[in-house]
């Protein structure tokens, strides 16, 4: 049996730029992509924080070390330069692959600057009541 999981997370990354006008969907700032372990022209899911907008398009790369997002052609409709983004990709793999599998997550500030990795989400508690 195959499995879909998480592979690769860049986790509230700010829109920089919304180009209607420009071929290709989402550019990504090529020293991102690799921390994330995202590929030119792999497919992505962008949720977007701001609006509740989710779409699928894919990654071009943008020049390396300059924080740029910039959502591009159609897409550009769900998201404006200042919105928050989640960045995601998914990978199938066997089930006795996925036991092994660890995902790579990067998270941001507000400037786009990498605050941590990390391959793990930590469990969700339940609030206790007061």
């Amino acid at each position: 049996m195959q499995i879909t999981l998480l592979k690769s997370k860049l986790h509230r990354v700010t829109t920089t730029h919304s180009e209607l006008d420009y071929e290709g969907s989402c550019a990504i700032d090529g020293h991102l992509m690799k921390m994330a372990n995202i590929r030119e022209y792999e497919q992505i899911q962008i949720y977007n924080v701001n609006n509740g907008e989710r779409f699928t398009t894919y990654a071009i790369l943008a020049e390396e070390h300059s924080g740029i997002i910039s959502v591009n052609g159609a897409a550009a409709h769900k998201a404006s330069p200042g919105d928050l983004l989640i960045i995601a990709t998914y990978a199938t793999m066997s089930e006795k692959d996925a036991d092994k599998f660890k995902p790579q997550m990067v998270y941001f500030d507000e400037n786009n600057q990498v605050t941590r990795t990390s391959n793990a989400i930590p469990v969700q508690l339940a609030e206790k009541a007061s």
